[in-house]
């Protein structure tokens, strides 16, 4: 139910809810709200969402991250991270990049999604169901956990300018235009 939002200059999907970035830094949310999904109305100053399988991430413009929504892994255990330019949100598990392109991870690592933390030069990322993806500053990939689909298999990749996970898979859009 989006009908009645407005002023909105972005949105993501979660599994299971929706959520929407408003011009003015705040957040709307509609849909599963069984663990706090949704409760996002008293954000402010939020550059960034993320909306992952139950909760739900945000990038403030100070570079902190706030959450919200079922935490039985830790994946809401963001209020410490500082220096964030950019999060995402997998099945359980929350990435952070930092200004200086290492990453955080918080959350279920059971496949080794969180280990991130030895990653550098790092310029995006993304966060499938079980699986974490960084972007190199040289066009490369690197990724960890699950890759039972092959989504991790990223290591040849060359001359990639942003990647994409859901899932059971990655997407990375080749300077020149095509996907991978």
């Amino acid at each position: 139910n989006v009908s009645g939002w407005k002023d909105i200059v972005a949105v993501f999907k979660g599994d299971n809810h929706t959520v929407g970035l408003k011009a003015d830094g705040t957040v709307v949310a509609t849909g599963w709200n069984t663990y706090g999904t949704c409760d996002v109305s008293g954000w402010t100053d939020i550059v960034s969402v993320f909306a992952g399988w139950g909760h739900t991430v945000g990038l403030k413009a100070d570079g902190t991250v706030v959450a919200t929504g079922y935490n039985e892994y830790g994946q809401c255990n963001v209020s410490d991270w500082r220096e964030i330019v950019a999060v995402c949100a997998g099945g359980h598990h929350t990435l952070g990049l930092r200004a200086d392109g290492t990453c955080v991870a918080a959350g279920y690592g059971g496949y080794g999604q969180c280990d991130v933390a030895a990653w550098n030069s790092i310029c995006g990322i993304a966060a499938g169901a079980c699986h974490s993806v960084g972007l190199l500053e040289n066009g490369t990939c690197v990724a960890v956990g699950d890759n039972t689909y092959g989504q991790c298999n990223v290591l040849d990749w060359t001359d990639i300018i942003s990647v994409s996970a859901n899932a059971n898979y990655t997407v990375g859009l080749k300077a020149d235009g095509p996907l991978i």
